[in-house]
């Protein structure tokens, strides 16, 4: 059940993504409306002249909500999951405690020919 919650919030946190980097390349910089004003025919948009700026930005604030909160809940259940070890270091502490043979390995094959 944690697995397809995981992959629930995966999914929606990369559209959200997606999602804020397509509102924010649509948006225009502060020095497009210069140009605007001087007979530029951007001022006529979809939304009108100042109603874009409100809607994206709006939009854009909520998308990065979403973004962040999604962020927090991957972060939750990622450290939350059974079975996995927290931390590289702790994998690597329980593989050097195991312990060792008393007798060295011996290699197998022509390696034990070889005179010396």
């Amino acid at each position: 059940m944690s697995g397809i919650f995981f992959g629930l919030v995966l999914t929606v946190h990369v559209l959200v993504g997606v999602a804020v980097i397509g509102l924010v390349l649509v948006q225009h910089g502060k020095g497009a409306d210069l140009g605007a004003s001087f007979g530029g025919g951007a001022s006529g948009s979809l939304f009108g002249a100042s109603g874009s700026a409100n809607f994206l930005s709006r939009t854009t604030a909520a998308l990065a909500t979403a973004f962040f909160v999604t962020s927090l809940a991957l972060t939750y259940l990622a450290s939350h999951r059974g079975g996995v070890s927290r931390s590289v270091m702790d994998a690597a502490t329980v593989e050097q405690s195991a312990p060792a043979s008393s007798q060295p390995a011996k290699p197998a094959g022509p390696a034990q020919e070889i005179p010396k």
